[in-house]
C-alpha cells in the first residue's frame, strides 16, 4: 500500500478512537498575550505532581456532565454549553479511573465519589448497548446512541475497552468496602460481563472496531497492531462470559508475527510496528489508553517486551524534539509530546489531528509528556515544571493544561477532551504508586486473559 494512502487510513483510525474533527471546522485558538507575566513562585516536583493530578481530575469532578456524572466529550471555555448533550464513552472510562485516583490521594470524598460513581454506572446500564457494547458518543439525558459518523451508529469496542478497563478497576479498589461500595464494585463487575466480545470476531478470528443495527459490518474495521487497541484484545480475551479465541490476537493484532519491527529512530528500537509510520513512532496516546490498567512493566509475549515498546515510544519522542528537525521554538527535553489533540491550522483556527514526528505541525500537547511519566520520569517532570513554574498563565486553565498550545506560533487553544485530560492523572498515579496497575493486573479475569494470550509478567506472577 502506498505510504500517502496508508498515513491516511492511519489518521482515519486516530480519529475514529479518539475525538470527533474540530466543531464547526474553523474556530480559533487563543493568541498568548505579548506582555511579561508575574513568575510563579517554583513548586518541587511532590506540589507539583499534586497540583496536575487535582487539576486534571477537575474535568471529571467540577465539569462532569451533571446528570449521568460521566464525561462530556470536550469542554469550551470560551462556549461551556457546547455539546454539552453529548457523553464519550471512553474518556468517561479514564474519567472513572481518574476519581479513583482522586479517592485514594483524598482529593475528593470517598462517600460522595462512591455516589457518584454509581450514578455514573447505574446510566451505563440504561444506555443504550449494542450487543453490550456502548457507542462512541451518548446523548447525556436518554442515553441513546449519538452517531459518530453515518455508519458508526452503534456499538464501538474500542471505547467499550476502555471503559472495561475501569471497571475493572473499580471492582477491584471498592470490593471489600461498606455495603454501597460492595454494591458499586457488584455493579461494574455485572457492567463488564454483558460484553459480547465474540459477537465482534464476525466468526472470524479477529476483532472488527464497530458494529451497526442499521449497517451492520459496513465500516469493517479490522483491529490489527499496532496502535492504542491492545486493551481491547486483552478484554475480550479476558472475559468470563464472551471470549475470544488466543488466536484472533495472533492472527489478526499480531499480523501472525507481522507486528514486530526492527526499525531505530535515534539509536532506539521502536520494537513494533506502528500503523502509519512504519519504522517510526505514532501518536503518544498509543502508549497511554491501553496502560492506564495494564502494565507493561515486565510484560512480555513472544512479540514485545512491553515495558521496552512504551519505554522506548517517549523517549523517542523526547529525542525528536531536542533533535528538532524543524526547528520549532522551545522544543527540548522539556517542551515535548506529541499525540492525538487539538491543532492549529496552517490558518490559525482551530482543528485536530495526530501530532507524530511523520505529523507535526509544531503543536504540543500536554497530556502526552505527563502521561509519559512512568516511561520517561526526567524528562515528564522538566516539562511539568515547564508547564507550571514558566507558564502556568498561558498554559493552564480551569481544569488543568489546556489540551494543546504552540510556541512556535503563540497560540494555544483554551479548551479540553476528556479522552486527552483523562489519561493524566491515572499515568501519574501509576508512575508515583502503581494504584491502578496493581488493581487491574491482579485482577483473576485479567491474569486469565494475559494467559490465554501467551502473556507473561514476573511482577504479577503471569
Amino acid at each position: 500500500m502506498k505510504l500517502g494512502l496508508y498515513i491516511i487510513m492511519f489518521l482515519s483510525a486516530v480519529s475514529s478512537c479518539s475525538s470527533s474533527s474540530p466543531e464547526g471546522g474553523n474556530t480559533g485558538g487563543t493568541p498568548l498575550p505579548t506582555n511579561p507575566t508575574t513568575p510563579t513562585t517554583p513548586l518541587t516536583d511532590t506540589e507539583a505532581l499534586d497540583l496536575v493530578q487535582k487539576d486534571a481530575i477537575k474535568y471529571f469532578w467540577d465539569y462532569a456532565d451533571p446528570k449521568s456524572k460521566l464525561a462530556r466529550e470536550r469542554y469550551l471555555t470560551e462556549d461551556p454549553n457546547f455539546e454539552s448533550n453529548i457523553i464519550t464513552t471512553g474518556g468517561s472510562g479514564f474519567g472513572l479511573m481518574s476519581i479513583v485516583v482522586g479517592v485514594e490521594r483524598g482529593f475528593l470524598p470517598r462517600v460522595e465519589a462512591v455516589s457518584r460513581l454509581s450514578t455514573a454506572l447505574n446510566f451505563l446500564e440504561k444506555a443504550e448497548r449494542f450487543h453490550g457494547a456502548w457507542p462512541h458518543w451518548m446523548d447525556n439525558t436518554s442515553g441513546k446512541v449519538i452517531p459518530f459518523g453515518t455508519k458508526d451508529n452503534g456499538g464501538d469496542l474500542v471505547e467499550t475497552s476502555f471503559v472495561c478497563q475501569a471497571l475493572i478497576t473499580i471492582r477491584e479498589y471498592f470490593k471489600n468496602g461498606s455495603t454501597a461500595e460492595k454494591e458499586l464494585a457488584a455493579k461494574a463487575d455485572e457492567l463488564w460481563k454483558g460484553v459480547e466480545w465474540d459477537w465482534y470476531t464476525k466468526g472470524e478470528n479477529a476483532l472488527y472496531w464497530h458494529w451497526s443495527p442499521n449497517y451492520g459490518w459496513e465500516m469493517n474495521f479490522k483491529l490489527e497492531g499496532y496502535n492504542e487497541c491492545l486493551i481491547t484484545y486483552v478484554m475480550a480475551a479476558s472475559s468470563p462470559t464472551h471470549p475470544i479465541s488466543a488466536e484472533a490476537y495472533h492472527q489478526a493484532w499480531a499480523r501472525s508475527g507481522a507486528i514486530v519491527n526492527g526499525g531505530i529512530q535515534y539509536g532506539i528500537p521502536v520494537v513494533l510496528s506502528y500503523n502509519g509510520a512504519v519504522g517510526n513512532v505514532g501518536p503518544m496516546f498509543w502508549s497511554h489508553y491501553s496502560y492506564l490498567g495494564l502494565d507493561p512493566n515486565t510484560l512480555k509475549d513472544k512479540y514485545a517486551d512491553y515495558w521496552q515498546l512504551t519505554q522506548n515510544h517517549a523517549k523517542i519522542m523526547v529525542q525528536y524534539s531536542v533533535a528538532n528537525p524543524k526547528g520549532f521554538k522551545d522544543y527540548s527535553d522539556k517542551c515535548w509530546g506529541l499525540t492525538a489533540s487539538y491543532t492549529r491550522n496552517p490558518d490559525g483556527t482551530t482543528g485536530y489531528t495526530a501530532h507524530q514526528p511523520n505529523n507535526d505541525n509544531g503543536v504540543i500537547s500536554p497530556t502526552a509528556a505527563l502521561s509519559s511519566f512512568p516511561y520517561t520520569p526526567v524528562e515528564s517532570m522538566k516539562f511539568l515544571h515547564y508547564l507550571y513554574d514558566e507558564n502556568r498563565s498561558k498554559y493552564v486553565g480551569i481544569a488543568g493544561p489546556y489540551d494543546a498550545f504552540s510556541p512556535q506560533y503563540n497560540w494555544v487553544t483554551a479548551r479540553y477532551l476528556a479522552i486527552d485530560q483523562g489519561t493524566i492523572a491515572p499515568m501519574v498515579e501509576n508512575y508515583r504508586t502503581g494504584l491502578l496497575w496493581k488493581l487491574f493486573m491482579n485482577a483473576s479475569d485479567t491474569k486469565q486473559g494475559l494467559k490465554k494470550l501467551g502473556f507473561t509478567s514476573g511482577k504479577y506472577g503471569i
